[in-house]
């Protein structure tokens, strides 16, 4: 069996760390309680991205589907896929973020969108010709939005393949 991280014993957490965890109810929740120090923050910063941020969502998960595929994480692109999928993502849509080498087959901005995601993810740093393109479509709170998120999902799913963390059964 492969080396991983095991998740903490419930009974283990302080009771501010365990309601966090019980109000998160995932693994990934559950494998950041190992650095308690860090679950209030961690899970404040997944909120403020996906709930809190004014960059529309549906163009948000295309972004994060592109991510969760470039840094090959299973978790992240599982969970995603039901979460794109609320927001109108549709079946061909997730294929070609899933297949395409760059992405081309989108309409201009979900290309523009899995480039963004390309980019910070393979190169870290955005290009000039992106960030001008960002900027002019979404303005300055909305380029930094989906940088945010791009980097946090890049973040995710490096914390996620390392510690090993598993899908949740069904």
């Amino acid at each position: 069996m492969a080396p991983r991280i095991p998740y903490p014993e419930m009974e283990s957490l302080s009771p501010e760390v365990k309601a966090i965890v019980e109000s998160f109810p995932m693994n990934v929740a559950r494998m950041v309680a190992n650095a308690p120090a860090s679950v209030k923050g961690f899970l404040e910063l997944a909120q403020s991205v996906l709930f809190y941020s004014e960059f529309d969502p549906r163009k948000r998960e295309i972004a994060v589907l592109r991510v969760a595929h470039v840094t090959k994480s299973v978790y992240e692109w599982t969970h995603h896929v039901v979460v794109a999928k609320h927001y109108n993502v549709t079946d061909k849509e997730i294929d070609i973020i899933r297949t395409e080498e760059p992405v081309t087959s989108l309409n201009e901005e979900g290309n523009l969108l899995c480039r963004v995601a390309d980019e910070i993810s393979r190169d870290v740093r955005l290009s000039d010709d992106a960030l001008a393109k960002i900027l002019e479509r979404y303005g300055t709170r909305g380029a930094t939005e989906i940088i945010l998120c791009v980097s946090y999902f890049n973040f995710l799913s490096r914390f996620l393949e390392s510690t090993r963390v598993e899908l949740e059964h069904k």
